[in-house]
């Protein structure tokens, strides 16, 4: 029997493994979550006829639960929410990692069969699920909305991180070399706060290496809950997502060019200033402002136009809209493309995966490294909703806070529009130096709307 599961779990992770192969590229992703799909459907099968299972009755009922909830979240979640949803996700396995070491402490605790390596497993899946909890708690608040994105830091505040960090250490080791319930209590809320501490200070520009980043934490704490519950596949899948979630979260950092370490320590956020009067306000500042059908004009008589997508395309629901305009575009013979930065939107992939829902396709979806000796020969350039990732600032100003980050060098093409609700800056709280171009206009209001007047425009010439 035991080789049974054994091959069972050896199958469902080698599924896993391709599933994730399969997510490298936009053409196979759907392949590739139908294999992993498919290798969670067998992990979950195997371990339902485990000898270990004394009792049905908890499990059907949390299966039940589970299954109805992610189908529900599944039909009814906005892809513009998905961040955030991740963000989620990642706290309960965090939530679980720390319910399952507690638990496992207290029986074998009461079996009498507590010993140095288990007690090892249980520190590491403690500290790094509540940190994780809490982290991703604060990450989705972000996200929502329900916390400012603007970094919020206390007076000394690296400082009282490093007491968490000492402090947790040392009732870790309390709990460890004593196996002292209430140590590993105190260990845990200490966690929960450095949790805290760690996430909230970073901006809402730098989210999308904290989700990648999260991403590790949770993989690492479920490999740890393997250790502790002696399931090589929850190993297995957890180092997987652990070294992943590092690997993704390294290259974007270089993709920023920032340190991981400045970006947990030295976040930068975003100004949540409105203006009333975006046109009124352009003009004080010496920014052109033009209509939808001004850059239609100038689209249908180029021979190449560049898209560039952001977050504020995900908001608005967008991408439909702009299918309509590329095919139309393209049926008038003009080259169209797609330029993606590494970090636009709110989690890494989150431009590709709109894209994709659009049947936009991967073929004139291009990313930055490919896409900037382009833009001295294209006509013309149009950002929706992006605005960080095109900034001139990260090339030009030395005092930026993205100063050295690579962006989009839109400026370089003969003409840019920006698709903006209003003058206010990025989020990371840094005024855009393209707004002031002599080459750049800023087209007006929501992203979906100007898309459809585009649309509607080239319909009619």
């Amino acid at each position: 029997m035991s080789n049974t599961f054994a091959l069972a779990y050896l199958v469902s992770a080698a599924l896993f493994i391709l599933g994730l192969k399969g997510l490298t590229s936009p053409a196979t992703a759907r392949r590739g979550n139908y294999m992993a799909m498919t290798g969670m459907v067998i992990a979950i099968i195997a371990t339902l006829f485990s000898p270990a299972i004394a009792s049905y009755g908890l499990i059907v009922v949390g299966l039940a639960i589970g299954a109805g909830v992610g189908l529900f979240i599944a039909k009814k979640i906005e892809m513009t929410a998905m961040p955030q949803l991740v963000a989620a996700l990642h706290s309960f396995v965090g939530l679980a990692a720390v319910l399952v070491a507690i638990g496992t402490f207290l029986n074998h605790r009461a079996e009498g069969t507590l010993n140095t390596g288990l007690m090892a497993e249980l520190f590491v899946g403690t500290f790094i699920g509540a940190i994780t909890f809490t982290g991703s708690v604060i990450a989705f608040g972000k996200l929502q909305g329900l916390i400012g994105s603007a970094p919020i830091k206390l007076p000394k505040h690296q400082l009282i991180n490093i007491g968490l960090a000492a402090a947790m250490l040392f009732f870790g080791f309390l709990f460890f070399m004593k196996g002292s319930f209430p140590a590993m209590l105190i260990m845990t809320l200490i966690a929960l706060a450095l949790g805290l501490m760690l996430i909230i200070p970073i901006g809402g520009a730098d989210m999308p290496v904290v989700i990648s980043m999260l991403n590790s934490y949770s993989g690492w704490a479920a490999a740890a809950t393997g250790f502790t519950l002696q399931n090589n596949l929850l190993i297995i899948v957890g180092a997987l997502v652990g070294f992943s979630g590092a690997i993704l979260s390294t290259i974007m950092c270089r993709a920023m060019n920032r340190s991981l370490f400045n970006v947990i320590f030295g976040g930068f956020g975003s100004a949540d200033d409105a203006e009333a009067s975006p046109m009124a306000a352009a003009a004080d500042k010496g920014v052109k402002s033009a209509a939808a059908e001004d850059a239609v004009f100038m689209m249908e008589n180029a021979n190449k136009v560049v898209f560039v997508p952001g977050y504020g395309m995900a908001v608005a629901q967008a991408q439909h809209a702009l299918k309509e305009v590329v095919e139309l575009l393209q049926e008038k013979g003009v080259t169209v493309k797609f330029a993606i930065h590494p970090v636009a939107g709110r989690m890494p992939g989150h431009m590709n995966v709109l894209l994709a829902e659009a049947d936009i396709p991967y073929d004139i979806v291009v990313e930055m490294e490919e896409i900037n000796p382009e833009f001295p020969t294209t006509d013309v350039v149009v950002v929706i909703g992006a605005n960080d990732v095109v900034n001139p600032a990260a090339k030009n100003d030395a005092s930026s806070p993205i100063y050295g980050m690579p962006i989009l060098e839109v400026d370089k093409a003969g003409y840019v529009f920006v698709v903006k609700r209003s003058m206010r800056p990025g989020y990371s709280g840094v005024e855009n130096e393209l707004f002031y171009k002599d080459n750049c206009s800023l087209i007006f209001g929501d992203a979906k709307e100007v898309c459809e007047q585009m649309a509607a425009a080239l319909r009619e010439s």
